[in-house]
């Protein structure tokens, strides 16, 4: 199962984004619709496969194709952009930071945790970890109060920070 997490400005720029590959267990809807298919192996593998569920590439550095959670990366970053209309919309009827599942597309649910500043972390699942995520977000904001501390940061601007990159990543492989 993958975690495709965003960092965006309140301008809705994208400051930030990791794919974490997870290896807990997943009740994904893919599964379902397996389960219900003809009990012909070949079947049910070919429809796995052109779906990504069974995919479990990981991102390398330098890749000319990144791939995460069988999705290509330019349509993993459209499913979390057009997400950001429903985080709107749903920070007008809740007065919370954290929105747990706001939209879903596909396999996909969108979990938001929106900051003071309007600064919204963006996290693109397939399962319920909903405590989990809760968790993690609460872990991601700090690391970005953190970076936004930093005098050497410009605030709003890209987050390339390798420190940041691999605690959001410990993080994300300790609660996701």
């Amino acid at each position: 199962m993958s975690h495709h997490f965003f960092v965006f400005s309140p301008s809705d720029t994208s400051l930030y984004a990791c794919t974490h590959f997870s290896t807990r267990p997943s009740n994904a809807a893919s599964s379902a619709l397996a389960s219900n298919l003809p009990a012909w192996p070949t079947f049910a593998g070919t429809l796995t496969a052109l779906s990504g569920a069974g995919s479990a590439s990981h991102n390398t550095v330098g890749s000319t194709t990144p791939r995460g959670g069988g999705q290509d990366r330019s349509t993993i970053h459209m499913i979390a952009n057009a997400g950001l209309d429903a985080i709107e919309n749903a920070m007008l009827k809740e007065n919370a930071i954290y929105l747990k599942s706001v939209d879903q597309f596909n396999q996909w649910k969108i979990s938001a945790f929106v900051t003071p500043g309007n600064t919204k972390l963006v996290l693109l699942h397939e399962g319920r970890n909903d405590d989990g995520i809760r968790s993690f977000f609460a872990e991601a904001w700090e690391l970005y109060v953190k970076t936004m501390l930093n005098p050497f940061h410009t605030a709003h601007t890209p987050i390339r920070s390798p420190t940041f990159d691999s605690r959001v990543q410990a993080s994300m492989k300790k609660w996701l």
